[in-house]
């Protein structure tokens, strides 16, 4: 609720500035400029994506050197489902400033939509040349594009990079556990796996998929303990409807052979 209002706060603040605009001859100030750019801002933040990308367009025709408002018209024109249109306005954004991570990192969203991959490792590899410590997000995101397109190895090794910025993240864990799984490397999956229950001993996938990949390998007694353990979570955090089955058919299925 507090964040609506703000949104509506904002937008009566742009109303208030449009009324001084359509008193005056010229509207071709800079403040004008902020004017349009901050009511599209609003528009967009309240689901009205055409009315944003409208008064973007007016900002930028007033300022077409206007990095930000490319950058937020191809937002709104993403999340109206243009990819390609929010592609050109991200591309306009960099051209006007070479070092806007931002605008590449949404550029490689909406490559990504699209299905263009490679398209999408150029832009988040740019990101992390602009700054290779802070942007760990480029790394997961380029992780999962090259993951798209059957390249395990160079997505564990971005999902590495980011365990070494954030030793803690527990979706670097997952994406380099299941990589490595699908690679064949069971044991390198269940080690990372292992590190997750670690640091969250309540994280009912991790031992769920744990027991996955033992019971891959052959090690069914260890398998049941880990769907034991993961069918008492789900159970206990709520997750019965679905996942708690499918734990429990495991279960059943290994008891079985056993």
């Amino acid at each position: 609720m507090l964040q609506v209002n703000r949104y509506i706060l904002r937008l009566l603040a742009a109303g208030v500035m449009f009324g001084a605009i359509s008193s005056c001859k010229s509207i071709n100030t800079s403040s004008d400029v902020i004017a349009y750019y901050d009511r599209g801002s609003a528009k967009r933040q309240s689901g009205d994506y055409q009315g944003a990308i409208a008064d973007y367009t007016e900002a930028i025709r007033i300022n077409p050197n206007y990095a930000e408002a490319y950058y937020n018209r191809g937002f709104a024109k993403f999340d109206n489902k243009d990819y390609q249109g929010a592609i050109t306005d991200y591309t306009e954004a960099i051209r006007i400033n070479p070092n806007y991570a931002y605008a590449y990192s949404a550029r490689g969203r909406a490559k990504s939509k699209l299905r263009d991959y490679k398209g999408a490792i150029a832009d988040y590899t740019e990101i992390i040349r602009i700054n290779p410590e802070d942007y760990y997000a480029a790394y997961s995101s380029r992780g999962r594009a090259k993951s798209k397109l059957g390249d395990k190895y160079g997505a564990i090794s971005d999902y590495t990079k980011i365990i070494r910025l954030k030793p803690k993240d527990i979706s670097a864990y997952y994406s380099r556990g299941d990589a490595k799984s699908e690679l064949g490397d069971k044991y390198g999956a269940i080690s990372d796996y292992t590190e997750i229950i670690r640091i969250t001993p309540k994280d009912a996938f991790a031992y769920k998929l744990r027991g996955d990949a033992k019971s891959e390998l052959g090690d069914k007694q260890s398998a049941l303990t880990d769907f034991r353990e993961a069918a008492r979570l789900f159970q206990q955090q709520g997750n019965a409807s679905r996942w708690y089955e499918v734990t429990q058919e495991l279960i059943r299925t290994l008891e079985g052979e056993s």
